[in-house]
């Protein structure tokens, strides 16, 4: 059976994504002082209650994630993102600014708004905060997809269903789980709810594939992977048996994987 949520409405789902929020992003800062806290609270456990910080603003260092930072300065990853209008998976990039505090003065988010700053430049901008007027996916990808494991299909994508935005493959715990394609692995972690052990890998600037309820995850944010290369072993995190959620997302839209996975 599939997951509870996916990308879930905090995240509506990887990052980030995570993106933890996964999962993800440079913004602009309105403070000339930027702060980072790489002290933080994060090994006290997720921050339930966001503390703004008025002014101040965090630079994303390498191997940084969105939750990470949410968590080291007292801040939910989902405030965090919609502060930064920042859409699932959560995905951020070295140097990239983020506000500590919200625009508007509200403390809590709803839902991270998938228009991306102004000042974030085109050259670095993630797929998933692509202009939405791009968001329809085409029927090709353009890429050389490849099933990410073996094992029985037992779940389906459902457009508009956020508890079906991918498909889910069963198996044996501690089976392979493999890249569906080339790519850099921009999330590696557990701070995604109801995606337990979860992997994000960036195609290109606008594909994504993510890989939840491993039982071990093989590879670090920053790697650069290669199709067929093994990331994880397949486990039940997050779920209630041994399988593999897979997505592949679109600009950080969700589309049906079995349209470009090859037939078998």
């Amino acid at each position: 059976m599939t997951p509870r949520k996916r990308f879930p409405h905090l995240l509506p789902r990887v990052a980030v994504y995570a993106v933890a929020g996964a999962l993800v992003l440079g913004l602009a800062a309105c403070s000339s002082t930027v702060t980072r806290t790489s002290s933080g609270s994060s090994s006290a456990g997720p921050v339930r209650t966001s503390t703004p910080k008025p002014g101040a603003t965090a630079v994303v260092q390498r191997g940084d994630n969105l939750y990470r930072i949410a968590t080291n300065n007292g801040i939910t990853l989902t405030d965090l993102a919609a502060w930064n209008n920042i859409p699932p998976p959560y995905t951020i990039h070295p140097g990239q600014r983020l506000r500590l505090y919200p625009s508007s003065g509200a403390t809590t988010a709803t839902a991270p708004s998938r228009t991306p700053p102004a000042s974030t430049p085109s050259s670095s901008r993630p797929a998933s905060t692509a202009p939405a007027a791009s968001s329809t996916a085409p029927a090709s990808s353009g890429l050389s997809w490849r099933w990410p494991a073996d094992g029985q299909l037992i779940a389906r994508y459902v457009a508009g269903d956020p508890t079906k935005q991918g498909i889910g493959i069963a198996g044996n715990g501690g089976a392979a789980v493999r890249a569906a394609g080339d790519g850099v692995v921009v999330y590696s972690g557990s701070g995604l709810v109801g995606y337990g052990e979860l992997i994000i890998i960036k195609h290109n600037d606008q594909w994504l594939s993510a890989y939840g309820h491993n039982r071990n995850r093989l590879v670090s944010e920053g790697a650069v992977v290669k199709s067929g290369q093994q990331i994880a072993e397949m486990g039940r995190s997050g779920a209630s048996r041994d399988m593999l959620h897979f997505e592949i997302r679109y600009n950080g839209k969700p589309v049906d994987p079995l349209q470009y996975l090859p037939k078998r």
